[in-house]
């Protein structure tokens, strides 16, 4: 098999390159912006979300009704890897509307909630910002035991209940809402429904969580008798967990992003452990080199899942796997990380300017970040349970 790209899909390559050279600055990349984390660096992020989408890059997987693009598989491809690799920023203005919620109304929405949202999505417009509301105090991993209700009152919904670590709450316009319309179930993941929720509407309380290294993206969201009209439902009601479904598995499908940026840590993990002579001890050359490798096997299985979308087959378990084998070696590459850097990993990655910040505080990013990555959109053993499942076709041990 010939896993080169070709000549367009290179050309393409370059031109996002040069995109880059023109309007990032030199030694900044989202691992260090952090895009959603402070005012500056949001604003930054927006603006070349903006200049993605006058290009049509930033809708790059939609229809070319959106993009006006006629993108090969392999153009998409080369995209996700160098937007993860050179860290453009905004390519998910804060993660829901790009990723998940635009290709999930395309399956799903009405005419009316596409026409509306998807090219404020489309155009990076501040309207096109949004956060999704699934996990709850008490429902992370047993995501069907969601308790947040959507009561059907006429021609509204009375939403009560409480979300939490939900991502840009606090610069959304709207959540994408799972929600229960039917408590009178016999299985739990029946009676869930999605909705489209106006999070100027009122009712609604955000309250910030910082992280622990001293970041804000996530936030408590509080509804309180938000009243949503009904036209916000999408799909059929109670039937939101097989939407559900495709959803998370857009989120799960992270791989070509997170392998492009583990790819620029370690080159710059490579070279520094060159400029320090660390790369003369065989331990610290064998532990790099076991993470590369596990950073190619990630970019193929990447292919194989973007390639089978491509065909039109259901891609059961990929996801779930790729992300699996993705927090493992987020893990290994933080480890071998610190173990290369040293003191230096210590410093600040929200201060990258200082002398004695190395890789713009990547790695102290990297470090910190990984306990999260590896539960959101599921845990790792979530994910690995679901490829025994799906994959393996082993029975439940319940």
């Amino acid at each position: 098999m010939d896993f080169r790209f070709d000549r367009k899909a290179e050309a393409f390559r370059q031109e996002i390159r040069e995109f880059v050279k023109e309007n990032i600055p030199i030694g900044e990349s989202s691992t260090a912006l952090m895009e959603g984390h402070a005012d500056d660096t949001w604003e930054f992020a927006m603006s070349i979300a903006k200049k993605l989408s006058a290009r049509g890059w930033l809708t790059i997987s939609w229809p070319n009704e959106y993009t006006g693009l006629n993108v090969s598989v392999e153009e998409r491809l080369v995209f996700g890897e160098e937007t993860g690799y050179w860290g453009i920023p905004g390519t998910s203005m804060g993660v829901s509307g790009i990723g998940w919620v635009g290709p999930s109304l395309l399956l799903f929405g009405t005419k009316a909630q596409q026409e509306k949202h998807l090219p404020l999505i489309a155009s990076a417009d501040s309207d096109g910002v949004w956060c999704t509301g699934y996990s709850e105090p008490d429902s992370g991993s047993d995501f069907a035991s969601l308790q947040t209700r959507a009561e059907r009152q006429g021609d509204s919904y009375i939403i009560n209940g409480q979300k939490i670590w939900t991502s840009e709450a606090h610069r959304a316009r709207y959540c994408w809402l799972a929600a229960r319309t039917n408590a009178d179930v016999e299985k739990k993941h029946h009676g869930i429904s999605i909705i489209i929720v106006d999070m100027k509407s009122e009712g609604i309380t955000v309250r910030p969580i910082p992280t622990y290294y001293g970041a804000h993206s996530f936030n408590e969201v509080f509804f309180t008798n938000v009243e949503v009209p009904v036209d916000n439902l999408v799909g059929e009601e109670n039937r939101g967990w097989y939407q559900l479904m495709q959803s998370l598995a857009m989120e799960r499908g992270i791989a070509l992003g997170s392998s492009g940026r583990t790819r620029r840590i370690l080159d710059e993990l490579i070279q520094f452990a060159r400029e320090t002579d660390l790369i003369k001890k065989p331990i610290i050359r064998q532990k790099l080199a076991d993470v590369a490798v596990d950073i190619q096997a990630l970019r193929v299985l990447a292919y194989e899942a973007a390639w089978k979308t491509s065909q039109g087959l259901t891609s059961a378990y990929e996801p779930s796997r790729d992300k699996a084998y993705n927090d493992v070696i987020l893990h290994k590459l933080a480890a071998i990380g610190n173990e290369v850097l040293g003191a230096y990993a210590q410093l600040d990655s929200l201060s990258p300017d200082s002398k004695w910040t190395k890789l713009r505080g990547s790695v102290q990013a990297l470090y910190h970040s990984t306990p999260g990555m590896a539960t959101a959109a599921g845990t790792t053993d979530t994910m690995r349970n679901i490829v025994g499942q799906f994959g393996l076709q082993l029975p439940k041990s319940y």
